[in-house]
């Protein structure tokens, strides 16, 4: 039997039983869990709707035909001053100002300016869309193209919905909890019931097990990233570029879990080293939560490398070409990393062979009378 058969059994093993594991379903659920929660607190979960106010200061036909439109929810606002608070403070995604007499202006082919306003905290997408209602409208009212000089203004800090900034923490917690502590915990677990003596007693090699353990927690990574990114909507306009991203980070944290899991004796010690490892794993997603932050502390810590092109392409619309560089450093690192791992495979090896011995050394010996 080959290599690559002898860790496909150990994996077979370990997709047939692992859903059994209480850590698995606990890795598996409480993403999704953490996604709906802040969705539906800071995201808007189930009205995800771009909101327009209108201020019409001469009764104009696009007030009503703007209450007409699906999908946008459109307020009539008393004055500018108002919209204008009410934009800074996030209450509307863009605002409206109609001027008098906007109407007749636009029917004798002027170009009347016309105030489009948006908040800087809103969704790129809801600008676009609600930018294009409106020229829709106007483009109806002249009946011809739009015979207006549109100009938008932004008004309050820029700046992301705090659903979006916690996407980062959502992926790293659906990556890294699946692809590194599911694998940690299986090894912890075999050596504690010594079932991978068992295993090693065999043809199987301490590599093959750990390529296996490895396999199984980049295919629960995988998974359950990509199920986040789907309920948070975020793989944008390059999905490839974010299904990559996932993949590396995954494969990464497996890598990290499973030099955690050999070392470890027991699973005391295995959560408190994943507790204490945890601070440095997942500090990279809180720059994201507070931009404002010094960023030069992220260039040290290797999640960094596929949480912000996941970011950058699901939430700021960037190419997989802008995010090669940062993608190709991830992989760098996850190529890094894969010559410790085999030297902790090693001395796991060499651990499980001195703990056999020394059982055996000290286990009683019986001795066997005979008759004569």
């Amino acid at each position: 039997m080959t290599s690559v058969a002898r860790s496909w059994q150990v994996l077979r093993k370990d997709l047939r039983v692992g859903p059994r594991s209480p850590v698995v379903l606990w890795a598996l659920v409480i993403p999704v869990l953490l996604t709906l929660l802040i969705r539906g607190v800071f995201g808007d979960l189930f009205e995800g709707e771009p909101a327009l106010g209108i201020v019409d200061e001469g009764s104009s036909t696009l007030t009503a035909q703007a209450h007409a439109i699906e999908g946008v929810v459109v307020d009539t606002v008393a004055d500018a001053e108002i919209l204008r608070d009410e934009l800074a403070e996030g209450g509307y995604d863009a605002g409206l100002v109609l001027p008098a007499g906007f109407d007749e202006q636009v029917r004798a082919g002027a170009r009347p300016p016309l105030g489009l306003w948006v908040a800087g905290d809103s969704l790129p997408a809801d600008r676009v869309v609600l930018t294009a209602a409106v020229l829709d409208l106007v483009r109806e009212l002249a009946g011809s193209q739009v015979a207006v000089s549109v100009e938008v203004v932004e008004l309050g800090e820029a700046g992301l919905p705090l659903d979006l900034r916690l996407l980062p923490l959502l992926v790293m917690y659906a990556v890294s909890i699946p692809g590194g502590m599911v694998p940690a915990s299986s090894l912890v677990e075999e050596k504690e019931r010594r079932t991978l003596e068992a295993v090693l007693a065999g043809p199987t090699s301490v590599r093959e097990v750990l390529a296996a353990k490895g396999a199984f927690g980049v295919l629960l990574g995988v998974a359950a990233g990509v199920v986040t990114l789907l309920l948070n909507d975020a793989f944008g306009t390059e999905p490839l570029a974010v299904g990559l991203a996932i993949a590396l980070g995954a494969v990464m944290m497996a890598q990290f879990g499973l030099m955690i899991g050999a070392w470890a004796p027991d699973t005391n010690t295995l959560f408190a080293a994943w507790k204490a490892g945890g601070i440095i794993l997942f500090l990279p997603a809180i720059f994201f939560i507070w931009p404002d932050l010094p960023t030069w502390p992220l260039y040290v810590m290797p999640a960094y490398y596929f949480l912000e092109p996941a970011y950058a392409v699901s939430v700021e619309g960037a190419t997989l070409g802008e995010v090669a560089g940062t993608l190709g450093v991830a992989a760098a690192i996850c190529v890094v990393l894969l010559p410790a791992v085999i030297l902790v495979g090693r001395w796991l090896e060499r651990h499980v062979a001195i703990g056999k011995t020394e059982r055996q050394a000290t286990r009683p010996v019986e001795a066997a009378t005979v008759e004569v």
